[in-house]
């Protein structure tokens, strides 16, 4: 039987980078995936500059596209806001080939990557066993990457606290005329679907495009309905080809604890996505670091790691994306006061945003303040 000290299960961002993070102290470590890779992975690709920044090495090979310039629209309504830096805001990926870098940087320092491993049931006790298709793994420490379903973190014992909320995305190939026009800039259009946003991400030779609600509704929504409004709010009236995936993004964390029978949660398992943008990856890839340090600094001692990772949650993530989670409700809920502000302090807001994509600022913690001081500037 395989024995290491920690076993990382799931090969995205988030485990990828704790693998990385591992590699770097000797402790042995292994990546348990349950595909060959490099695979598919649903996700829009984004990969904002604050996330890239947290990257410990160059992933220039794997972008497909950087940009400089971001637009926003507000559905039915003139208000289009634009923002610009000298430094790409957002890099467009392809997730089969970036989540593959990160893994072939962690073996290239001693990591053990075993593919096609499917977890079945886990045995925990002072050392875990895991039962994978392929045979048992033991380990002291379990880090959870397994995405937003999380098996792991079922066999675990957590109950469901998070905020779950559906997305459906495309990867669309149109007419090169479509192609060269949308390719220009990365785009996203709030209320293209109620309580949500829809986005248009160019990627080398196609188009990333769909809608995902940010705010759970009283009612089910149809995402293809609005998915094909979007498309002709872009001015796409022929597809050459498209592939279709819907999937599910934690925008709340877990309300109880992220360490539980010395299992660690991490990026969407533990719902760290950005609340107000349902941006992943950043937090994926801080995440996975965290949980890692966590395990180094704590000496595999398993009381001290796991308080170590609660205190720097506290310190980093998890008040962000607290403060986040609020904002979302007024941002998506408030339609007339957030327009209002869009209309009065477009520049302020657009620019805030790109700040917090840019990793320059995070969200205020008195939001509330900030919203009302600005509307008396307006009416005053």
């Amino acid at each position: 039987m395989k024995v290491f000290d920690v076993a990382i299960i799931g090969s995205g961002p988030a485990g990828a980078s704790a693998a990385f993070e591992l590699s770097k102290s000797g402790i042995s470590t292994v990546i348990i995936e349950k595909e060959m890779l490099p695979r598919y992975k649903t996700c829009g690709g984004g990969l904002v500059h604050r996330g890239r920044n947290n990257i410990p090495f160059d992933v220039a090979s794997v972008v497909e596209k950087e940009f400089y310039e971001v637009d926003t629209y507000f559905s039915n309504t003139n208000i289009k806001l634009t923002t610009k830096r000298d430094k790409p805001i957002i890099s467009m990926i392809m997730r089969d080939a970036f989540d593959n870098l990160i893994v072939e940087k962690a073996k290239e320092n001693g990591v053990t990557l075993l593919q096609n491993h499917k977890v079945n049931s886990i045995t925990f006790g002072e050392t875990q066993t895991i039962h994978t298709s392929e045979g048992d793994i033991q380990a002291k420490f379990i880090i959870a990457g397994d995405g937003a379903l999380s098996p792991i973190a079922k066999m675990a014992g957590w109950q469901e606290t998070r905020t779950v909320i559906p997305a459906l995305e495309y990867e669309i190939e149109v007419p090169l005329a479509d192609f060269e026009r949308l390719s220009k800039n990365v785009r996203f259009d709030v209320d293209a679907i109620p309580s949500g946003y829809g986005w248009c991400f160019p990627k080398k030779n196609h188009l990333s495009v769909g809608v995902c609600i940010l705010v759970k509704a009283n009612q089910k929504i149809d995402l293809k309905k609005y998915y094909a409004a979007y498309l002709k709010t872009l001015g796409i009236t022929e597809i050459v080809k498209e592939d279709a995936h819907g999937f599910v993004i934690p925008v709340s964390p877990r309300t109880d604890t992220f360490v539980k029978k010395n299992v660690f949660l991490i990026g969407d398992s533990a719902g760290f996505a950005d609340p107000v943008l349902a941006e992943g990856i950043s937090n994926a890839i801080l995440s996975g670091i965290l949980a890692a340090q966590s395990i180094i600094e704590g000496k595999l001692d398993p009381v001290r790691s796991s308080e170590l990772y609660h205190e720097k949650l506290e310190n980093s993530i998890l008040p962000e994306v607290k403060a986040g989670v609020t904002l979302a409700k007024i941002f998506y809920s408030k339609r007339v006061l957030r327009n209002f502000v869009a209309k009065n302090y477009g520049t302020v807001l657009s620019n805030a945003m790109t700040d917090i994509f840019m990793g320059t600022r995070t969200y205020p913690k008195d939001y509330k303040k900030k919203i009302w001081e600005k509307i008396k500037e307006a009416i005053f």
